[in-house]
């Protein structure tokens, strides 16, 4: 099968031949129809991240699949060949971009028959991202304050809408060029991040949504109140100025989950939840999906279409 590989950390990306991932009892091969991309794909292939992570080679690309199921094995009960599924793999069986993928029974989900798999692909890494962070990490309930940051980025498109389903009012950070997209969204107040500065026009926040890192969190912590969260993907060792600020800080890392997908899914379905997608590229001009992505620029999710 085709499929985007690198042969070590630091590798450009090549389209190369290889072999068709075998079968395991708990899982299903998938043909894939498209895939996402995602930053995580570049800090792990820069191998940065190589003692926490480790990838073995050669690495197929992609954390975020949607196509239709054609092999299962035989301990898989809750989907037959034929299905129409979206996933994002767990480490070891990560390679969404590639003709086939194998995926696990417990990180599927049924793609909604109005979702084309495009939109679909946008879906797994980035929407559970912002779930976990809000629901399961932060607890978000209806009426609290919450600041997301980057919300027009792959995460903070999903974020914003699935604050707004809870009942948060939601302030997120975007450049002006962005300000009509997030506010479409849902956001309640957007802070246009070149020419304002967050930590100075708002207070008294319960929860943070960091996706930023570096002097984010610090200034972040500045508009919590007491006894607030911070959630971050980015910064790690922050207990010092969570303890300073009488702040909880979680970082985490998402967990593909196949349950938590589909009540997202039932979101989108009804549409409360959209997808927002930057561009479709075709497999062969992946190259030029990646240099987009590099630019740190895109609105929402970056798609390849496989199929």
């Amino acid at each position: 099968m085709k499929a985007a590989i690198i042969q070590d950390y630091g590798n450009a990306i090549e389209i190369a031949d290889i072999a068709k991932p075998s079968l395991k009892d708990d899982s299903v091969i998938i043909e894939v129809h498209a895939a996402s991309l995602n930053p995580i794909d570049n800090i792990l292939r820069s191998g940065v991240l190589r003692e926490m992570l480790p990838l073995s080679f050669p690495h197929v690309m992609g954390y975020d699949v949607s196509g239709v199921v054609v092999e299962i094995g035989k301990d898989v009960k809750s989907v037959k060949v034929g299905d129409s599924v979206l996933a994002r793999p767990n480490q070891e069986d990560a390679g969404a971009i590639a003709e086939y993928a194998r995926v696990k029974e417990t990180e599927l989900a049924i793609k909604p028959a109005g979702l084309s798999h495009e939109h679909a692909a946008s879906v797994p890494l980035a929407g559970l991202t912002a779930w976990q962070a809000l629901i399961t990490k932060g607890d978000l309930k209806k009426g609290q304050k919450v600041l997301i940051h980057a919300g027009s980025g792959g995460v903070g498109t999903y974020a914003i809408q699935i604050a707004k389903h809870v009942g948060a009012y939601v302030a997120t950070t975007t450049s002006s060029k962005n300000a009509d997209l997030v506010e479409s969204l849902g956001a309640d107040l957007v802070i246009e991040y070149k020419t304002q500065k967050f930590e100075e026009e708002l207070k008294d926040y319960d929860l943070v949504f960091d996706m930023l890192g570096g002097n984010s969190i610090a200034d972040s912590f500045k508009v919590l109140k007491k006894g607030g969260t911070m959630v971050s993907i980015k910064g790690q060792d922050e207990d010092d100025l969570a303890s300073k600020y009488g702040i909880q800080f979680e970082w985490f890392f998402m967990s593909p989950d196949g349950s938590m997908l589909a009540e997202l899914l039932a979101l989108i379905d009804v549409g409360e939840v959209k997808p927002v997608i930057d561009c479709v590229y075709p497999l062969a001009k992946l190259s030029d999906a990646y240099d987009r992505l590099d630019t740190g620029r895109t609105v929402g999710k970056i798609v390849v279409a496989i199929k």
